[in-house]
């Protein structure tokens, strides 16, 4: 079976925790289920789980190349420029990085809140920037923004190949089956 959740700000993407913090355990009572891939404890939305293995290394491996999409709020205002350097592609110190596509966008009007909200200031505009990436390196969307001047405040991963957020809040999820899981790939 395939699992998508919808992982919660400040929650480990693994299901047990030597320092108690919070765990996929606390929102998915599946036995013999593992991630097929990884999101920060600091970011959120869509993580993958299944109890097949080959079904876990096509998701996840690199070569596979299934696209990811991300919705990051950066601290100023994402414009055409930025998002041409994000296409582009700039160098980070794992190597070459670079997004298939990069856009302004105006996020849901439904687009849950976060606990606690991102620090906000007046003086400091912020926006949001969609950007799909083919790779899925350490923190890969938070140095790309960066590295054009946006540094993200709030990550939220929308989509991996043809799944997505629609219809879940965070910490639910929904199963697919593995035979169907295949089939969308």
């Amino acid at each position: 079976m395939l699992i998508l959740v919808n992982k919660p700000y400040q929650v480990l993407s693994q299901f047990s925790d030597s320092e108690g913090r919070a765990t996929l355990a606390d929102f998915v009572d599946v036995p013999e289920v593992y991630p097929a891939g990884r999101l920060d404890y600091d970011s959120e939305g869509l993580l993958l789980l299944t109890d097949d293995g080959k079904l876990q290394a096509r998701i996840s491996q690199p070569r596979s190349k299934i696209p990811k999409t991300y919705w990051a709020q950066v601290e100023g205002i994402a414009g055409e420029e930025q998002c041409n350097e994000l296409l582009r592609g700039m160098h980070l110190k794992d190597g070459l990085a670079k997004a298939l596509s990069a856009a302004p966008f105006e996020p849901p009007e439904d687009l849950w809140g976060r606990d606690p909200p991102i620090r906000y200031r007046a003086s400091v505009a912020d926006s949001w920037i969609a950007v799909t990436l083919a790779q899925g390196r350490n923190r890969q969307v938070r140095r790309m923004t960066a590295a054009v001047g946006l540094p993200t405040l709030r990550l939220i991963r929308y989509s991996i190949g043809p799944w997505s957020l629609d219809g879940l809040s965070p910490g639910e999820s929904r199963r697919i089956s593995n035979e169907e899981a295949w089939k969308a790939l």
